[in-house]
């Protein structure tokens, strides 16, 4: 199985790491072998087994949409873990919009995008044109909506109240369930 993804070449460090040891790494935990063409940006990830090398290529993208390596490596450690991609151009054509956007889910200092990945449990990247996340499916459609609600422009205090709303009915459904 191949597949082939095309990186920033600003990430292409961030993927091979020091001395090669991230793509090493990588390759050891998966079974894939990855190539990377450093001037153009295009990774190939083969391997025997199509869950290791789909895996590979989940970490490449995360690494790729600006996650740092340890952050994306959390996607080989539960098979339930999900890489979730927004892109911003599809939504605003114009560059000053999407920087608008970043903006209004990064918030000041990163405090909004901190409290997202904290109350909905989910680890967040907003590089370029596009809004990455990683988490577990029910994590991520909640996040998918702040996030949705925050491009609306919904202000940040409802969409921090639907977030810390659904963290509560997540805690009474887990205490439902076992007692």
């Amino acid at each position: 199985m191949i597949q082939e993804i095309r990186i920033g070449t600003n990430r292409v460090g961030s993927l091979i790491g020091k001395g090669g040891l991230t793509k090493r790494k990588l390759e050891e935990k998966t079974g894939a072998a990855i190539t990377i063409d450093s001037e153009e940006g295009l990774v190939k990830v083969e391997g025997e087994d199509p869950v290791g090398a789909l895996r590979a290529a989940e970490v490449v993208t995360a690494i790729g949409r600006g996650f740092s390596p340890e952050r994306a490596f959390i996607l080989l450690e539960d098979d339930d873990l999900v890489l979730d991609v927004i892109d911003l151009s599809g939504i605003e054509p114009s560059p000053q919009q999407q920087e608008r956007l970043r903006g209004r889910i990064i918030g000041k200092a990163g405090r909004a995008r901190e409290q997202i990945e904290n109350m909905a449990g989910i680890e967040l990247s907003v590089q370029g044109k596009t809004v990455a996340m990683i988490g577990l499916p029910d994590q991520l459609k909640n996040a998918r909506t702040a996030i949705d609600m925050l491009i609306n422009g919904v202000p940040h205090e409802a969409v921090f109240s639907f977030l810390e709303k659904k963290r509560r009915e997540e805690k009474e459904n887990i205490l439902d369930y076992y007692y």
